[in-house]
């Protein structure tokens, strides 16, 4: 599938425990119908429905995430969270998304 005439309206982030890191991965890589690339970095978070699993993480207040972006067209957010839905079942994952006004390459 030829990208790089793609126009991207879309970037939908996902965020859930840093375990779960590789399991995203492999399914948002699953959909290469909606996602031509993704790009994640490592955090931390606290709030609500953040669960602090590991001691480290109850003497510092805030849980290892996983953070996951992913440029795409609007018209294909919802059928990818519904697979993500499916395939995932924890509730300490979240998403939204944003618009996109621009995408391209510097070269």
């Amino acid at each position: 599938m030829e990208t790089a005439a793609r126009t991207f309206d879309c970037l939908l982030t996902i965020c859930g425990p840093a375990n779960l890191e590789e399991e995203l991965i492999d399914i948002l890589q699953g959909q290469p119908q909606w996602v031509s690339g993704l790009t994640t970095f490592d955090a931390e978070g606290f709030g609500a429905g953040t669960r602090l699993h590991s001691s480290i993480e109850q003497v510092r207040g805030r849980a290892r995430r996983c953070v996951l972006q992913v440029p795409l067209l609007d018209e294909h957010r919802e059928p990818l969270l519904a697979v993500l839905r499916e395939q995932i079942t924890s509730d300490e994952v979240a998403w939204w998304s944003t618009p996109v006004n621009g995408f391209g390459r510097l070269a």
